[in-house]
């Protein structure tokens, strides 16, 4: 595809938004992938409840050691060549899956995994700050998001259904053809960078390092991120669990349509770039808050229906408050952003393990229960960083 009109920096294409959509979903299609077959993975390989949970955790835990070394490459080297050979190298540790024997197998394939994913999910946000401006900027973060959670949903939805046909390990195999087919759409369908300028200087790369690790806007969007993934995956991961027990003995397939409450986050992610520049930044992110700690109370109500509303509630504050924090980033930082974008991520993702972690103790003390009293007070903490740390005007936009 040839490099985009200079009037795209306004108004991206149809086939340019599509293609930034796409981005997110492929980048995002594996990380979450193993949830919706927890309790088989769990069975299959022996392995206890904070064994299982990790092979969520060490995945989000490879995307944060990786996070910030990929942000300087991509800053060093470009953008484009970055993000398809992620693409590309998730294909391979997946087709390896089936092979594994044992938990410990699993979870090093699972950590090769997020190794891959920053150089898309870093790289795919300096990508759009440099190439796009004002309103557009948002609407194009905001339809990347919608695609990192149209990827989320789908990597759980179509293991969980292919397990209801085919043993798990021959599923996974479909899922790493998946990638490969992602890897050359992705190649077709982005256009070049046009205003990237490259920064190859190790001692430039350290001293934009140290700068940003001392900006207080980063500060804070890196410790809200923080509290954010603990919430999503530790709400995600062992609900699984809970709702495999008595007495709702989900199957996998039944597992992988609770994922469907996913699918909001394509509604709800584009409607958020256009609330946004509205309210703010910082409102936008408080309500969206006390809306995602709403969702997780309520899946302590027994009815299996109301569960998966209270989640899809949950999940809808969530989206939100990624798109805001990600508009926020893209808006305060101007120098190093695909840096910035690496150090918000490994925030973010240590955010995740930590979640899985956490939870899992927390499933193992208290089941589910003492698992949402610990989603409450990450939320919590939460609230408490945005409303402390994140300035009202100037909005985003």
């Amino acid at each position: 595809m040839s490099d985009s009109s200079p009037d795209e920096r306004d108004h991206p294409s149809r086939l340019l938004r599509l293609t930034m959509a796409l981005v997110g979903v492929f980048a995002f299609i594996q990380v979450y992938s193993v949830q919706s077959i927890l309790p088989q993975l769990q069975h299959d390989l022996n392995a206890s409840i904070v064994q299982i949970g990790n092979s969520v955790g060490v995945t989000v835990l490879a995307v944060a050691l990786m996070s910030p070394f990929v942000g300087m490459l991509s800053d060093a080297f470009g953008r484009k060549w970055l993000i398809v050979g992620s693409v590309f190298a998730l294909a391979l540790p997946t087709a390896l899956i089936p092979l594994v024997q044992t938990v410990h197998g699993l979870l090093v394939l699972r950590f090769l995994q997020g190794l891959a994913v920053p150089g898309v999910s870093v790289v795919a946000i300096a990508y759009i700050g440099e190439e796009f401006r004002g309103a557009a900027m948002i609407r194009v973060v905001t339809l990347y998001v919608t695609g990192s959670v149209l990827g989320g949903f789908s990597g759980r939805f179509i293991l969980g259904h292919l397990t209801e046909y085919m043993p798990w390990r021959a599923a996974f195999g479909v899922m790493a053809v998946l990638n490969l087919v992602g890897a050359f759409v992705v190649w077709r369908g982005l256009p070049a960078s046009r205003r990237f300028v490259a920064n190859a200087r190790f001692t430039s790369g350290l001293a934009t390092l140290r700068l940003l690790v001392c900006n207080p806007y980063l500060q804070a969007a890196c410790a809200l991120g923080f509290t954010v993934l603990f919430a999503l995956i530790g709400l995600f991961t062992f609900v699984n669990l809970h709702l495999a027990a008595a007495p709702y003995h989900f199957s996998p397939g039944q597992l992988a349509n609770i994922f469907a409450v996913y699918l909001l986050g394509v509604v709800v992610t584009p409607l958020a770039g256009r609330i946004i520049p509205r309210i703010g930044v910082r409102r936008t992110i408080l309500s969206a808050l006390v809306l995602s700690a709403l969702g997780v109370l309520l899946t302590l109500l027994q009815p299996s229906w109301v569960i998966v509303i209270a989640l899809a509630i949950a999940a809808c504050g969530v989206f939100i408050i990624q798109s805001a924090v990600m508009s926020f980033i893209a808006y305060r930082i101007t120098e190093g952003r695909s840096l910035a974008s690496g150090l918000y991520y490994s925030a973010y993702y240590c955010g995740g393990f930590t979640g899985a972690w956490v939870c899992g103790l927390a499933y193992t003390w208290g089941a589910w229960p003492g698992t949402v009293l610990a989603l409450a007070l990450a939320q919590a903490l939460g609230w408490l960083i945005a409303w402390r740390f994140i300035p009202g005007p100037p909005k985003a936009g």
